[in-house]
């Protein structure tokens, strides 16, 4: 049984969807302050972190931050899903920024949040199995298993979700992988209208193969078509 934390402090709303997720098979801890739910997520392990952008103590993007800044912590690697106000895609596009894994406007739809969650587990489950469980493409390396990358021997540190569409892009090396597939295939859902998801995790991940010594044009976007890993990848 999957363990998720739910940080809301709609209490109604978090009674609602404890209930429903119940009902779907997944143990739910409930914390209705941004303390509470750091707290929380830094002393005991869970699958996944449904967290709310507005919240007293510290919000939403505070709690996220703290997190993923604290590598010692449970919750520094934990799939994050953010709830956010319906139509903010600032909103969106900071907390995919700082590390969440996908992200959903309220008030959002109780089974459509499960179905997140059990693509986000899923992702943390699926091995590929390739060259003794190797994904190679020159100096990146990625080690699904272990969910691993590195760059020349340097470790890379991704999210779930940026991991996942590293892998997809890596596995169709030279290839361009459209939006719409990578979404699917990565993220495990279906591309949305204004949907800037992969663009953002996109983003962060040439961010963080720069710092190893990638070249920024190591994932180019071909416009109106999608995404394509390049097979030269000089330094």
């Amino acid at each position: 049984m999957s363990h998720i934390l739910l940080v809301d402090d709609d209490t109604e709303l978090t009674e609602l969807l404890q209930e429903f997720l119940v009902g779907e098979g997944f143990e739910v801890t409930v914390a209705n302050d941004g303390g509470r739910g750091l707290e929380l997520a830094r002393s005991q392990p869970f699958d996944a972190l449904v967290l709310d952008v507005m919240l007293p103590v510290h919000n939403g993007f505070e709690v996220l931050r703290k997190l993923r800044e604290d590598a010692g912590n449970p919750g520094h690697s934990l799939p994050v899903v953010m709830l956010t106000a319906k139509g903010d895609t600032v909103d969106r596009i900071v907390g995919l920024e700082m590390g969440a894994d996908d992200y959903l406007p309220k008030p959002c739809n109780p089974r459509e949040l499960a179905a997140r969650l059990r693509a986000i587990l899923r992702r943390g489950r699926t091995a590929v199995e390739a060259d003794d469980d190797n994904l190679t493409s020159g100096p990146l390396r990625l080690l699904p298993r272990e969910h691993q990358c590195f760059w020349d021997d340097q470790s890379v540190g991704l999210t779930g979700a940026e991991f996942s569409v590293l892998r997809v892009l890596v596995e169709s090396a030279g290839e361009v992988v459209s939006k719409e597939v990578l979404t699917e295939q990565a993220l495990g859902r279906k591309l949305m209208p204004y949907d800037r998801s992969i663009d953002v995790h996109v983003s962060n991940i040439r961010k963080k193969l720069a710092e190893q010594g990638a070249s920024r044009d190591l994932i180019i976007n071909i416009r109106g078509a999608g995404y394509m890993l390049t097979r030269s990848q000089g330094h």
